[in-house]
């Protein structure tokens, strides 16, 4: 497994949107398995493929007691409730932001063998996938912020990365 390199603002393919995975095969399968190392190593809780370079609707989560690790093709089907969260980012490293998020997100995609997948979650596990979807969409979560005064510079040890 390798470490991938983590893609920043102003890297422009933070900014794109994620084309579909068509086929889940050996290369893929290695892909997802170099982003879950990465991500463990970083310690984020989210990474989504972009944020390594790769323009492809793959996210994985690293959160205890979290049964899915890796969505292909993830889409949010519903969203109820709004909360208030304070949010970090690898890719906007040094920042969290207060923004909105959902209380509760129904979400489908496929697991890394190709079987359908629906997840309901709530708390952080929905923060993560709506983070983490929006990346796929070229979505930041700065582009939620409601001011420039809800983003506020932290030390390396403050930071909440994704």
């Amino acid at each position: 497994m390798a470490i991938l390199p983590i893609r920043t603002v102003p890297d422009p393919i933070l900014r794109q949107k994620a084309k579909r995975v068509k086929e889940i095969d050996k290369s893929l399968r290695k892909l997802v398995s170099n982003m879950q190392e990465t991500l463990r190593t970083v310690g984020g809780v989210g990474l989504a493929a972009n944020q390594i370079g790769i323009a492809l609707r793959i996210i994985v989560i690293n959160l205890p007691q979290n049964e899915y690790s890796v969505l292909i093709n993830p889409e949010v089907i519903r969203r109820s409730g709004e909360r208030i969260v304070n949010e970090g980012c690898l890719s906007i490293p040094g920042y969290v932001g207060e923004i909105k998020r959902s209380e509760l997100v129904k979400i489908k995609g496929t697991d890394k063998t190709g079987k359908e997948i629906r997840i309901k979650a709530e708390g952080l596990l929905a923060e993560v996938l709506e983070h983490e979807i929006d990346h796929l969409n070229g979505i930041l979560y700065v582009d939620h912020l409601e001011s420039q005064e809800k983003l506020r510079k932290v030390e390396p040890s403050d930071n909440q990365a994704e």
